[in-house]
């Protein structure tokens, strides 16, 4: 059967493909430890389950909702983002999706056309640039030449005449770091200059730690924030990767030629999904603060193993997220491996710890690894981690 060019084209998710042979290993009997996948190990709060209970019982999720959600959540999601950010939107500015991931599918449907070029910073995060192909698009990497942040100069020096968008995503995944408001500001006016529309990735805005602040391109300036689509969503903050509940937040006409895509690729987001989801970003938020405490702790406690073990380096400690991308090259090289994802392979068949391989993020010395996973899990892996590299050195 003849498969189209057009996904022929298309990698499979590293983070997908890794996590689903750990699951598998464990299936078998084996002791895996995952450190691969991008979700939290704390089950949804108990008042988002709640809210989907009696929306099931009361029969609101029992139909079609609007393609691009209800008018509750809309409104919902306006007050949320005035409340972080001191910033209006109107409820057609807003789109609701399934997950983070399609909000940024269907923008890249909707804004490009066939050539049209994507500004991606490395490292970044595994579906931009094949989106950007289903799309029509060219994704153009754009390496930092001093850290994992892109400059202005660098972006600027990747531009051309066919620039259509940027992706910024901050706190970053998955290296965690924080672009700065200097930072966000420079490139923010930077694509106002050029009329290139800046798509802000802001899906781990709340997990913040050690005394950092995130700041969103949204609430930078008028300019820059007509110039800006924001997409983010509650898998990550709120622990609800299994209700695949995301937004998009941008000019109304973008929104509605969103809705109009959405309406014949899903119809809409579950809406049981939607009710939990009003319930998340309505009710208490102290459980959000609670889960970010407990990233926070891992953090501090496993970074310091981390680098300490032989070769690794990861000279920024992660502010954002719950990601370590360290820079493994010394060690692939002192344990006699010809390649990082040599390296990631035999680890995961020898040591049963589960990372992914840092070329899925577009920089191939490095490892990322999840902290999203509870304290004795991250120190035993980090123990499996140190055995398998000093027994190969």
């Amino acid at each position: 059967m003849k498969i189209s060019k057009r996904v022929m084209q298309i990698q499979p998710s590293a983070t997908l493909e890794l996590s689903a042979k750990a699951k598998q290993m464990k299936s078998e009997g084996i002791d895996v430890i995952n450190l691969g996948v991008g979700e939290p190990d704390f089950n949804t709060p108990k008042n988002i389950k709640e809210a989907a209970i009696k929306a099931i019982e009361e029969g609101k999720s029992d139909f079609y909702t609007p393609a691009t959600g209800i008018n509750k959540l809309k409104k919902a999601v306006c007050t949320r983002i005035a409340a972080d950010f001191g910033v209006n939107y109107e409820q057609n500015q807003v789109a609701v999706t399934v997950g983070g991931k399609f909000s940024l599918y269907v923008l890249a449907q909707t804004l490009l056309d066939e050539g049209d070029e994507v500004l991606i910073p490395l490292p970044y995060w595994v579906s931009y640039g094949e989106q950007v192909k289903l799309a029509g698009g060219v994704p153009v990497f754009v390496t930092p030449e001093d850290g994992l942040k892109v400059t202005v100069e660098e972006l600027e020096n990747a531009r051309t005449d066919k620039s259509r968008i940027v992706i910024i995503n901050s706190p970053q995944n998955p290296s965690g770091l924080i672009y700065t408001r200097d930072e966000l500001e420079a490139i923010g006016n930077w694509a106002v200059e050029h009329d290139i529309v800046i798509i802000t990735d802001d899906m781990y805005g709340k997990l913040v730690y050690n005394g950092e602040h995130f700041v969103s391109l949204i609430e930078l300036s008028d300019e820059i924030r007509k110039q800006t689509i924001l997409v983010s969503g509650l898998s990550k903050a709120y622990s609800m990767t299994g209700w695949r509940v995301g937004y998009t937040v941008a000019p109304a006409e973008v929104i509605k030629k969103m809705g109009a895509l959405i309406g014949h690729a899903t119809s809409n987001l579950a809406a049981v999904s939607q009710y939990a989801a009003l319930e998340a970003l309505t009710g208490p938020q102290e459980v959000v603060e609670k889960m970010r405490v407990a990233f926070e702790e891992r953090l501090n406690k496993v970074y310091p193993e981390l680098i300490a073990l032989p070769g690794v380096t990861l000279k920024n400690k992660p502010q954002g997220a719950f990601y370590l991308f360290p820079n493994v090259k010394e060690t692939v090289k002192l344990t006699g491996f010809a390649s990082t994802d040599e390296f990631v392979a035999a680890l995961l068949d020898e040591a049963h710890v589960a990372v992914v391989i840092g070329s899925a993020f577009g920089m191939p010395d490095h490892i990322r690894m999840s902290y999203a996973t509870d304290l004795a899990s991250l120190e035993e892996a980090i123990k499996r981690m140190k055995a398998f590299i000093e027994k190969r050195m």
